[in-house]
């Protein structure tokens, strides 16, 4: 699994690409909230987090906002968080079943690595690219380390990975749920809006209302074909 995208020279070919993003698509929960959680921030952070999933905040502004307010936390409460993560019904098998057919796989997420990854590793997730906290003698500093992976970062690294993996646009799938992932859906084959704010329903190729991730299976079967 690569932490980042290196780049965009052909190391495998796959059958196709499958992009997803993390917080309320492959995860029920959002990271940031369950770190506030620990914080005593959570209703603070929830309101900001639901204007700009619908696309009434710039998602880098809102992002440094929210993690201002963790300022001063132990970072020890991010191992808390890793262990009460819960991916969406279904996930999983998605990956599994993607996987065995010849798939790349990637989570792109405006979350952070230090509680996605080991879930990444798990699921046998190929590529994880998201936002890192910032934190100096154990404690978050309420900074972001390292550029911010918003909107059109998601979409940069969804071409990345399909020149990477020499898979053309009518076989690469994305997941979201909110306006930051309208980019990288529009640069999709298929875009796909799983239970997702209308900023990104009304956009999407497919939208999926259910409450299985595996409902999209079928159109990564229909993407394989193309």
């Amino acid at each position: 699994m690569s932490a980042a995208v290196p780049g965009t020279t052909t190391t495998s070919l796959a059958t196709g690409l499958l992009v997803s993003d993390v917080d309320s698509t492959f995860l029920t929960q959002e990271v940031i909230e369950l770190v506030a959680d620990h914080a005593g921030v959570r209703a603070e952070v929830e309101e900001i987090t639901t204007a700009a999933m619908r696309g009434e905040l710039d998602f880098a502004a809102s992002l440094r906002a929210r993690v201002a307010l963790l300022e001063g936390l132990d970072d020890s409460v991010l191992a808390e968080v890793r262990s009460s993560l819960v991916p969406t019904p279904g996930a999983l098998e998605l990956v599994r079943r993607a996987k065995a057919a010849g798939w790349a796989t990637a989570l792109v997420s405006g979350g952070f690595h230090e509680v996605i990854d080991p879930l990444a590793a798990e699921a046998g997730i190929d590529h994880v690219r998201a936002n890192r906290f910032e934190i100096a003698g154990g404690r978050l500093t309420g900074k972001v380390s390292g550029p911010i992976i918003d909107g059109a970062a998601k979409r940069a690294t969804l071409e990345e990975l399909a020149a990477r993996h020499g898979v053309p646009v009518a076989r690469i799938v994305a997941m979201g749920d909110g306006a930051n992932d309208r980019e990288m859906l529009a640069a999709a084959g298929t875009g796909i809006a799983f239970r997702a704010k209308p900023a990104l329903r009304e956009m999407a190729d497919v939208v999926l209302d259910g409450e299985s991730l595996l409902d999209a299976w079928p159109h990564l079967e229909a993407a394989a074909s193309r």
